[in-house]
Protein backbone atom coordinates (compact mmCIF):
# COMPACT_ATOMS: atom_id res chain seq x y z
CA UNK A 1 0.00 0.00 0.00
CA UNK A 2 1.20 3.63 -0.82
CA UNK A 3 2.61 5.54 1.79
CA UNK A 4 0.07 8.55 1.45
CA UNK A 5 -2.99 6.11 0.70
CA UNK A 6 -2.19 4.85 4.29
CA UNK A 7 -1.86 8.29 5.81
CA UNK A 8 -4.79 8.97 4.14
CA UNK A 9 -6.66 6.44 5.53
CA UNK A 10 -5.34 7.39 9.10
CA UNK A 11 -6.62 11.18 8.65
CA UNK A 12 -9.75 9.83 7.84
CA UNK A 13 -10.11 7.55 11.19
CA UNK A 14 -8.96 10.65 13.25
CA UNK A 15 -11.64 12.92 10.92
CA UNK A 16 -14.53 10.92 13.38
CA UNK A 17 -13.07 13.51 16.11
CA UNK A 18 -13.48 16.37 14.58
CA UNK A 19 -16.47 15.96 12.81
CA UNK A 20 -18.34 17.64 15.50
CA UNK A 21 -16.76 20.72 15.39
CA UNK A 22 -16.71 21.23 11.26
CA UNK A 23 -20.76 20.19 11.52
CA UNK A 24 -21.05 22.49 14.00
CA UNK A 25 -19.18 25.36 11.56
CA UNK A 26 -21.43 24.18 8.79
CA UNK A 27 -24.62 25.04 10.18
CA UNK A 28 -26.08 28.30 9.04
CA UNK A 29 -28.69 30.38 10.04
CA UNK A 30 -31.74 29.49 8.04
CA UNK A 31 -29.57 26.90 6.08
CA UNK A 32 -31.76 24.35 4.36
CA UNK A 33 -31.14 21.20 6.51
CA UNK A 34 -33.75 18.74 5.50
CA UNK A 35 -34.14 18.95 1.57
CA UNK A 36 -31.95 16.26 -0.14
CA UNK A 37 -30.23 17.71 -2.79
CA UNK A 38 -27.02 16.36 -5.08
CA UNK A 39 -24.00 18.22 -5.64
CA UNK A 40 -21.95 16.66 -9.11
CA UNK A 41 -18.29 17.06 -8.69
CA UNK A 42 -16.43 16.46 -11.62
CA UNK A 43 -12.54 15.97 -11.85
CA UNK A 44 -10.04 15.65 -14.37
CA UNK A 45 -7.95 13.20 -12.93
CA UNK A 46 -7.40 9.66 -12.07
CA UNK A 47 -9.96 9.72 -8.91
CA UNK A 48 -13.08 7.96 -9.69
CA UNK A 49 -16.08 7.27 -7.17
CA UNK A 50 -13.26 6.14 -5.11
CA UNK A 51 -12.04 5.56 -1.60
CA UNK A 52 -9.14 7.53 -1.23
CA UNK A 53 -11.35 10.60 -2.81
CA UNK A 54 -13.97 10.55 -0.85
CA UNK A 55 -11.24 10.17 2.15
CA UNK A 56 -9.56 12.76 1.22
CA UNK A 57 -12.29 15.61 0.29
CA UNK A 58 -16.32 14.37 0.77
CA UNK A 59 -16.87 11.88 3.66
CA UNK A 60 -16.47 15.02 6.45
CA UNK A 61 -18.43 16.98 4.38
CA UNK A 62 -21.51 14.62 3.67
CA UNK A 63 -21.02 13.79 7.36
CA UNK A 64 -22.04 17.32 8.30
CA UNK A 65 -24.45 17.71 5.82
CA UNK A 66 -26.40 14.76 5.78
CA UNK A 67 -28.93 16.07 3.50
CA UNK A 68 -26.29 16.66 0.29
CA UNK A 69 -25.17 13.27 -1.23
CA UNK A 70 -22.31 13.80 -3.43
CA UNK A 71 -22.11 12.36 -6.70
CA UNK A 72 -18.51 12.18 -8.19
CA UNK A 73 -18.33 12.33 -12.06
CA UNK A 74 -14.51 11.25 -13.57
CA UNK A 75 -13.68 12.55 -17.18
CA UNK A 76 -10.42 11.03 -17.23
CA UNK A 77 -10.45 7.96 -19.75
CA UNK A 78 -9.18 4.93 -17.65
CA UNK A 79 -9.27 2.46 -20.60
CA UNK A 80 -5.88 1.91 -20.46
CA UNK A 81 -6.48 0.38 -16.87
CA UNK A 82 -8.64 -2.48 -18.64
CA UNK A 83 -6.88 -3.54 -21.50
CA UNK A 84 -4.08 -2.69 -24.59
CA UNK A 85 -5.11 1.11 -25.71
CA UNK A 86 -5.40 0.83 -29.83
CA UNK A 87 -2.72 2.74 -30.91
CA UNK A 88 -5.08 3.50 -34.35
CA UNK A 89 -7.75 5.27 -31.96
CA UNK A 90 -6.79 8.80 -30.78
CA UNK A 91 -6.41 9.00 -27.44
CA UNK A 92 -9.26 11.44 -25.55
CA UNK A 93 -7.77 14.31 -24.34
CA UNK A 94 -8.98 14.99 -20.77
CA UNK A 95 -9.53 18.64 -21.38
CA UNK A 96 -12.38 18.03 -23.83
CA UNK A 97 -13.65 15.40 -22.30
CA UNK A 98 -13.85 17.94 -18.93
CA UNK A 99 -15.05 20.70 -21.33
CA UNK A 100 -18.01 18.07 -22.88
CA UNK A 101 -19.03 17.39 -19.50
CA UNK A 102 -18.89 20.81 -17.84
CA UNK A 103 -21.56 22.07 -20.47
CA UNK A 104 -23.53 18.54 -21.01
CA UNK A 105 -27.22 18.40 -20.08
CA UNK A 106 -26.54 17.74 -16.68
CA UNK A 107 -23.51 19.81 -16.09
CA UNK A 108 -21.41 19.05 -12.63
CA UNK A 109 -21.38 21.84 -10.01
CA UNK A 110 -18.03 21.81 -8.95
CA UNK A 111 -14.78 21.04 -11.15
CA UNK A 112 -11.60 20.00 -9.71
CA UNK A 113 -9.06 21.01 -11.97
CA UNK A 114 -5.28 21.04 -12.73
CA UNK A 115 -3.76 24.22 -12.20
CA UNK A 116 -2.20 24.33 -15.54
CA UNK A 117 -6.12 23.67 -16.90
CA UNK A 118 -7.23 26.94 -15.19
CA UNK A 119 -6.26 29.68 -18.19
CA UNK A 120 -8.38 27.55 -20.68
CA UNK A 121 -11.36 27.36 -18.72
CA UNK A 122 -11.22 31.27 -17.53
CA UNK A 123 -10.35 32.34 -20.55
CA UNK A 124 -13.88 30.56 -22.33
CA UNK A 125 -16.17 31.87 -19.22
CA UNK A 126 -16.76 28.50 -18.35
CA UNK A 127 -16.10 29.10 -14.55
CA UNK A 128 -17.85 31.34 -11.93
CA UNK A 129 -15.95 33.69 -10.15
CA UNK A 130 -15.79 33.75 -6.67
CA UNK A 131 -14.44 37.22 -5.25
CA UNK A 132 -18.59 38.08 -5.21
CA UNK A 133 -19.65 35.60 -2.85
CA UNK A 134 -16.04 35.54 -0.41
CA UNK A 135 -17.14 39.35 -0.28
CA UNK A 136 -20.68 38.39 0.33
CA UNK A 137 -20.06 35.96 3.23
CA UNK A 138 -17.03 37.86 4.35
CA UNK A 139 -14.87 34.56 3.91
CA UNK A 140 -11.48 35.45 5.45
CA UNK A 141 -8.76 34.45 2.83
CA UNK A 142 -6.22 37.20 4.78
CA UNK A 143 -4.68 34.00 5.71
CA UNK A 144 -4.27 31.60 3.21
CA UNK A 145 -0.10 31.68 1.89
CA UNK A 146 0.12 34.35 -0.65
CA UNK A 147 2.19 32.16 -2.91
CA UNK A 148 -1.13 29.90 -3.48
CA UNK A 149 -3.85 32.77 -3.44
CA UNK A 150 -1.72 35.01 -6.06
CA UNK A 151 -0.75 31.73 -7.86
CA UNK A 152 -4.61 30.85 -8.27
CA UNK A 153 -5.16 34.76 -8.95
CA UNK A 154 -2.45 35.11 -11.94
CA UNK A 155 -4.94 32.30 -13.79
CA UNK A 156 -7.69 34.60 -13.89
CA UNK A 157 -6.19 38.18 -14.45
CA UNK A 158 -6.48 39.27 -10.90
CA UNK A 159 -9.50 37.79 -10.04
CA UNK A 160 -10.37 34.54 -8.26
CA UNK A 161 -11.51 31.47 -10.44
CA UNK A 162 -10.91 28.71 -7.63
CA UNK A 163 -9.19 27.88 -4.31
CA UNK A 164 -7.25 25.09 -2.94
CA UNK A 165 -6.68 23.86 0.31
CA UNK A 166 -3.19 22.20 0.33
CA UNK A 167 0.12 22.73 -1.84
CA UNK A 168 3.64 21.02 -2.48
CA UNK A 169 6.77 23.05 -3.16
CA UNK A 170 10.54 22.35 -2.61
CA UNK A 171 13.22 23.92 -1.05
CA UNK A 172 16.84 24.35 -0.54
CA UNK A 173 17.90 21.71 2.38
CA UNK A 174 21.54 21.90 3.58
CA UNK A 175 23.72 19.35 6.11
CA UNK A 176 24.75 21.55 9.06
CA UNK A 177 27.29 19.17 9.57
CA UNK A 178 28.61 19.52 6.51
CA UNK A 179 28.75 23.36 6.44
CA UNK A 180 30.57 23.81 10.05
CA UNK A 181 33.33 21.18 9.17
CA UNK A 182 34.27 22.89 5.97
CA UNK A 183 33.75 26.17 8.35
CA UNK A 184 31.24 27.69 5.41
CA UNK A 185 28.13 30.25 6.19
CA UNK A 186 24.83 28.68 6.17
CA UNK A 187 22.82 29.28 3.28
CA UNK A 188 20.01 32.36 3.15
CA UNK A 189 16.56 32.31 2.25
CA UNK A 190 16.72 34.32 -1.60
CA UNK A 191 20.32 33.57 -1.96
CA UNK A 192 21.06 33.77 -6.17
CA UNK A 193 21.48 30.48 -7.92
CA UNK A 194 24.93 32.25 -8.45
CA UNK A 195 25.61 32.57 -4.70
CA UNK A 196 24.13 29.16 -4.33
CA UNK A 197 26.68 27.29 -6.73
CA UNK A 198 29.74 29.55 -5.16
CA UNK A 199 28.83 28.45 -1.76
CA UNK A 200 28.42 24.88 -3.31
CA UNK A 201 32.34 25.31 -4.43
CA UNK A 202 33.52 26.11 -0.68
CA UNK A 203 32.07 22.60 0.57
CA UNK A 204 33.55 20.35 -2.11
CA UNK A 205 35.94 17.21 -0.19
CA UNK A 206 37.21 14.14 -0.80
CA UNK A 207 38.20 12.21 -3.86
CA UNK A 208 36.24 9.19 -5.59
CA UNK A 209 33.51 7.29 -3.13
CA UNK A 210 34.72 9.68 -0.60
CA UNK A 211 34.08 12.95 -2.52
CA UNK A 212 31.33 15.34 -0.98
CA UNK A 213 29.76 17.73 -3.16
CA UNK A 214 28.45 21.05 -2.56
CA UNK A 215 25.09 20.85 -4.75
CA UNK A 216 22.45 19.15 -6.30
CA UNK A 217 19.21 19.84 -8.62
CA UNK A 218 17.97 16.14 -6.63
CA UNK A 219 18.55 14.32 -3.61
CA UNK A 220 18.69 11.04 -6.03
CA UNK A 221 21.63 10.17 -6.96
CA UNK A 222 20.49 9.48 -10.65
CA UNK A 223 18.82 12.44 -11.63
CA UNK A 224 19.24 13.78 -14.77
CA UNK A 225 20.84 17.70 -15.14
CA UNK A 226 19.08 18.38 -18.12
CA UNK A 227 15.76 17.94 -16.67
CA UNK A 228 16.90 18.85 -13.65
CA UNK A 229 17.77 22.16 -14.63
CA UNK A 230 13.91 22.86 -15.57
CA UNK A 231 14.36 23.89 -11.56
CA UNK A 232 16.86 26.90 -12.75
CA UNK A 233 15.48 27.93 -15.98
CA UNK A 234 10.99 27.75 -15.19
CA UNK A 235 11.79 31.58 -13.39
CA UNK A 236 13.15 32.99 -16.18
CA UNK A 237 10.42 31.23 -18.43
CA UNK A 238 13.20 30.30 -21.22
CA UNK A 239 11.35 28.82 -23.75
CA UNK A 240 12.30 25.68 -26.68
CA UNK A 241 9.73 26.97 -29.04
CA UNK A 242 7.41 29.67 -29.98
CA UNK A 243 3.76 30.15 -28.30
CA UNK A 244 2.56 28.21 -31.21
CA UNK A 245 5.04 25.60 -31.33
CA UNK A 246 6.20 26.17 -34.46
CA UNK A 247 9.88 27.58 -34.50
CA UNK A 248 12.48 26.65 -32.07
CA UNK A 249 13.83 29.18 -29.52
CA UNK A 250 17.33 27.74 -28.48
CA UNK A 251 19.67 29.72 -30.69
CA UNK A 252 19.95 32.54 -28.12
CA UNK A 253 22.36 34.23 -25.71
CA UNK A 254 20.06 33.56 -22.60
CA UNK A 255 20.33 29.97 -23.71
CA UNK A 256 23.98 29.58 -23.82
CA UNK A 257 24.38 31.52 -20.65
CA UNK A 258 22.11 28.88 -18.77
CA UNK A 259 24.08 25.57 -20.34
CA UNK A 260 27.49 27.19 -19.55
CA UNK A 261 26.23 27.80 -16.25
CA UNK A 262 25.81 23.97 -15.72
CA UNK A 263 29.12 23.02 -17.78
CA UNK A 264 30.83 24.69 -15.18
CA UNK A 265 28.74 23.26 -12.38
CA UNK A 266 29.76 19.92 -13.76
CA UNK A 267 33.37 21.07 -14.61
CA UNK A 268 33.95 22.66 -11.38
CA UNK A 269 32.88 19.49 -9.38
CA UNK A 270 29.73 20.75 -7.36
CA UNK A 271 27.20 18.26 -8.56
CA UNK A 272 27.78 14.71 -7.45
CA UNK A 273 28.78 11.99 -9.50
CA UNK A 274 26.29 9.57 -10.86
CA UNK A 275 26.53 6.61 -8.69
CA UNK A 276 26.47 3.43 -10.29
CA UNK A 277 23.39 1.50 -10.61
CA UNK A 278 24.73 -1.97 -10.18
CA UNK A 279 27.12 -1.25 -7.45
CA UNK A 280 24.53 0.00 -5.44
CA UNK A 281 22.54 -2.57 -5.97
CA UNK A 282 25.12 -5.09 -4.76
CA UNK A 283 25.52 -2.79 -1.89
CA UNK A 284 21.81 -3.21 -0.97
CA UNK A 285 21.75 -6.45 -1.65
CA UNK A 286 24.74 -7.41 0.23
CA UNK A 287 23.95 -5.55 3.66
CA UNK A 288 26.62 -6.19 6.25
CA UNK A 289 27.88 -3.64 8.72
CA UNK A 290 28.34 -0.57 6.09
CA UNK A 291 24.97 -0.91 5.20
CA UNK A 292 23.29 2.33 3.89
CA UNK A 293 19.28 1.74 2.82
CA UNK A 294 19.52 5.15 1.76
CA UNK A 295 21.78 4.20 -0.81
CA UNK A 296 20.16 6.23 -3.88
CA UNK A 297 19.81 9.18 -2.03
CA UNK A 298 22.60 11.71 -2.49
CA UNK A 299 21.41 13.94 0.72
CA UNK A 300 20.78 11.47 3.38
CA UNK A 301 23.97 9.34 2.20
CA UNK A 302 25.97 12.35 3.12
CA UNK A 303 27.53 13.01 -0.59
CA UNK A 304 25.89 16.62 -0.65
CA UNK A 305 25.65 19.56 1.44
CA UNK A 306 22.88 21.61 -0.38
CA UNK A 307 20.20 19.81 -2.30
CA UNK A 308 16.36 21.07 -3.57
CA UNK A 309 13.90 18.80 -2.42
CA UNK A 310 9.95 18.35 -2.08
CA UNK A 311 8.06 18.86 1.15
CA UNK A 312 7.00 15.84 1.01
CA UNK A 313 10.20 13.91 0.84
CA UNK A 314 10.64 15.76 4.75
CA UNK A 315 9.15 12.72 6.08
CA UNK A 316 11.43 10.26 5.17
CA UNK A 317 14.75 12.71 6.50
CA UNK A 318 13.24 12.64 9.68
CA UNK A 319 11.89 9.14 9.94
CA UNK A 320 15.33 8.02 8.90
CA UNK A 321 17.36 10.27 12.06
CA UNK A 322 14.81 8.52 14.77
CA UNK A 323 15.40 4.84 13.75
CA UNK A 324 19.33 5.66 13.07
CA UNK A 325 20.15 3.30 15.29
CA UNK A 326 18.48 0.18 13.38
CA UNK A 327 20.41 1.83 9.90
CA UNK A 328 24.71 0.78 11.14
CA UNK A 329 25.49 2.53 7.65
CA UNK A 330 23.61 5.74 8.49
CA UNK A 331 24.46 8.78 9.73
CA UNK A 332 21.93 11.04 11.28
CA UNK A 333 22.10 14.61 9.74
CA UNK A 334 21.33 18.10 11.52
CA UNK A 335 19.62 19.87 8.35
CA UNK A 336 17.22 22.64 7.86
CA UNK A 337 15.85 24.52 4.91
CA UNK A 338 16.11 28.41 3.27
CA UNK A 339 14.35 29.21 0.27
CA UNK A 340 14.74 27.64 -3.27
CA UNK A 341 17.33 30.12 -5.09
CA UNK A 342 15.99 32.94 -7.20
CA UNK A 343 17.47 35.21 -10.08
CA UNK A 344 17.99 38.98 -9.75
CA UNK A 345 15.66 39.21 -12.91
CA UNK A 346 12.89 37.45 -10.49
CA UNK A 347 13.57 37.71 -6.69
CA UNK A 348 10.67 36.51 -5.56
CA UNK A 349 9.63 33.70 -7.92
CA UNK A 350 10.79 29.98 -7.19
CA UNK A 351 10.05 26.76 -8.75
CA UNK A 352 6.88 24.60 -9.55
CA UNK A 353 4.06 24.55 -6.52
CA UNK A 354 2.07 21.72 -6.58
CA UNK A 355 -1.66 22.90 -5.25
CA UNK A 356 -3.77 19.97 -4.63
CA UNK A 357 -8.12 19.89 -4.63
CA UNK A 358 -8.09 23.03 -6.76
CA UNK A 359 -11.77 23.41 -7.26
CA UNK A 360 -13.91 25.94 -8.90
CA UNK A 361 -17.77 26.58 -9.77
CA UNK A 362 -18.67 25.10 -13.23
CA UNK A 363 -20.23 28.19 -15.13
CA UNK A 364 -23.38 26.12 -15.73
CA UNK A 365 -23.55 24.73 -12.43
CA UNK A 366 -27.44 24.09 -11.20
CA UNK A 367 -26.77 23.95 -7.57
CA UNK A 368 -24.16 26.85 -7.30
CA UNK A 369 -25.02 27.10 -3.56
CA UNK A 370 -24.19 23.89 -2.46
CA UNK A 371 -21.21 24.04 -4.58
CA UNK A 372 -19.68 27.04 -3.14
CA UNK A 373 -21.05 25.80 0.35
CA UNK A 374 -18.01 22.39 -0.57
CA UNK A 375 -15.27 24.86 -1.63
CA UNK A 376 -15.64 26.80 1.52
CA UNK A 377 -15.96 23.96 3.80
CA UNK A 378 -12.91 22.37 2.29
CA UNK A 379 -10.68 25.74 2.13
CA UNK A 380 -11.54 26.19 6.19
CA UNK A 381 -10.14 26.64 9.24
CA UNK A 382 -11.17 23.57 10.84
CA UNK A 383 -10.69 21.66 7.40
CA UNK A 384 -6.99 22.88 7.55
CA UNK A 385 -6.76 21.93 11.11
CA UNK A 386 -7.56 18.58 10.47
CA UNK A 387 -5.05 17.88 7.77
CA UNK A 388 -2.68 19.79 9.14
CA UNK A 389 -0.77 16.99 10.19
CA UNK A 390 -0.43 15.80 6.87
CA UNK A 391 3.67 14.66 6.07
CA UNK A 392 3.25 14.72 2.05
CA UNK A 393 1.18 18.06 1.59
CA UNK A 394 1.04 21.61 3.23
CA UNK A 395 -1.90 23.61 4.08
CA UNK A 396 -2.98 26.89 2.87
CA UNK A 397 -4.48 28.31 5.59
CA UNK A 398 -0.75 29.88 7.42
CA UNK A 399 -2.16 29.50 11.06
CA UNK A 400 -1.70 25.49 10.59
CA UNK A 401 1.60 25.47 8.80
CA UNK A 402 3.30 24.26 11.93
CA UNK A 403 6.48 21.56 11.76
CA UNK A 404 4.94 18.10 13.47
CA UNK A 405 6.66 15.79 15.77
CA UNK A 406 8.44 18.49 17.64
CA UNK A 407 10.96 19.23 14.72
CA UNK A 408 12.03 22.34 14.35
CA UNK A 409 12.77 23.66 10.74
CA UNK A 410 12.71 26.78 8.89
CA UNK A 411 9.02 25.54 7.65
CA UNK A 412 8.20 29.12 5.61
CA UNK A 413 10.78 27.85 3.07
CA UNK A 414 8.31 26.15 1.30
CA UNK A 415 5.61 29.24 1.69
CA UNK A 416 7.79 32.26 0.84
CA UNK A 417 8.04 32.35 -3.21
CA UNK A 418 5.95 32.73 -5.53
CA UNK A 419 5.34 29.72 -8.23
CA UNK A 420 6.94 29.88 -11.58
CA UNK A 421 4.27 30.22 -14.61
CA UNK A 422 3.94 27.21 -16.39
CA UNK A 423 3.74 27.47 -20.10
CA UNK A 424 2.47 25.25 -23.38
CA UNK A 425 0.44 23.14 -21.71
CA UNK A 426 -2.22 23.86 -24.43
CA UNK A 427 0.59 22.90 -27.06
CA UNK A 428 1.13 19.75 -25.51
CA UNK A 429 -2.30 18.65 -25.52
CA UNK A 430 -3.01 20.12 -29.05
CA UNK A 431 0.64 18.64 -30.05
CA UNK A 432 1.53 15.45 -27.95
CA UNK A 433 4.99 14.49 -29.89
CA UNK A 434 6.45 17.92 -29.09
CA UNK A 435 7.60 16.47 -26.23
CA UNK A 436 10.54 14.93 -28.35
CA UNK A 437 11.97 18.29 -28.83
CA UNK A 438 13.25 17.83 -25.47
CA UNK A 439 15.29 14.96 -25.61
CA UNK A 440 17.46 16.53 -28.91
CA UNK A 441 18.10 18.64 -26.65
CA UNK A 442 19.20 16.18 -23.97
CA UNK A 443 20.97 14.50 -26.32
CA UNK A 444 22.93 17.52 -27.50
CA UNK A 445 23.52 18.54 -23.84
CA UNK A 446 24.99 15.19 -22.65
CA UNK A 447 27.70 16.01 -26.14
CA UNK A 448 28.47 19.08 -24.73
CA UNK A 449 29.17 17.72 -21.12
CA UNK A 450 31.16 14.94 -22.81
CA UNK A 451 33.42 17.37 -24.72
CA UNK A 452 32.20 16.59 -27.94
CA UNK A 453 30.75 19.88 -29.06
CA UNK A 454 30.82 23.46 -28.43
CA UNK A 455 28.02 24.98 -26.41
CA UNK A 456 26.65 27.55 -29.02
CA UNK A 457 26.82 25.06 -31.91
CA UNK A 458 24.93 22.02 -30.13
CA UNK A 459 22.15 25.06 -29.40
CA UNK A 460 22.38 25.80 -33.05
CA UNK A 461 21.85 22.04 -33.75
CA UNK A 462 19.04 22.09 -31.50
CA UNK A 463 17.91 24.75 -33.04
CA UNK A 464 17.99 23.54 -36.77
CA UNK A 465 17.09 19.61 -36.01
CA UNK A 466 13.76 20.57 -33.58
CA UNK A 467 12.63 23.10 -36.29
CA UNK A 468 12.60 20.16 -38.90
CA UNK A 469 10.51 17.93 -35.82
CA UNK A 470 8.47 20.83 -35.46
CA UNK A 471 7.51 21.24 -38.86
CA UNK A 472 6.78 17.15 -38.82
CA UNK A 473 4.18 18.16 -36.42
CA UNK A 474 2.90 20.31 -37.40
CA UNK A 475 2.13 18.75 -40.92
CA UNK A 476 0.76 16.03 -38.23
CA UNK A 477 -0.44 17.16 -34.86
CA UNK A 478 -1.28 13.63 -33.88
CA UNK A 479 0.93 11.22 -35.79
CA UNK A 480 4.12 10.06 -34.88
CA UNK A 481 7.37 11.50 -35.94
CA UNK A 482 9.43 9.93 -38.46
CA UNK A 483 12.65 8.87 -37.06
CA UNK A 484 14.17 7.72 -39.97
CA UNK A 485 14.14 11.49 -40.96
CA UNK A 486 15.69 13.15 -37.98
CA UNK A 487 18.06 9.82 -37.85
CA UNK A 488 19.43 10.97 -41.01
CA UNK A 489 19.44 14.87 -39.85
CA UNK A 490 21.51 13.96 -36.99
CA UNK A 491 24.01 11.72 -38.91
Amino acid sequence: MKPWIKKSMLLSISAGLMVPTLAACTKTKGADTKTERVLRVATSFGYGDDEYFRQQFTEIFEFANPNIKIEIIPTMDDSYRYGRVDPNKKPVDPMDKLKEVMQGDNPPDVVMVGYEQLPELISNNMLTQLDPMITKDKFDTSDMVPAVVEGLKKTGDGKLYALAPTFNSSALIYNKRMFDEAGVPYPKDKMTWDETFDLGKRLIKGEGENRKAGFSFSTQSMGDLFYSMQMYTAPLQLRMFDEKGEKMTVDSDQWEKVWKAMLKLKQDKVLPEQQDPSKMKGQMMNGGENFNPFQYDDFLSNRVAMSIINYGQLNQITNANKSAQNYPGYTPIDWDVVTLPVHPEAPDVGGYIGMNGIMSINAKAQNVEDAWKFIKFINSEDWARLKSSSSYNIVTRKKYIKPKDGIQFHIEAFTTLTPAPQQDYKIYREKPSIGQVQDIGRRLFNDVVDGKMQVRDALKKWQTDGDAMLQQIKDNPTGPINNEIMSMRAG
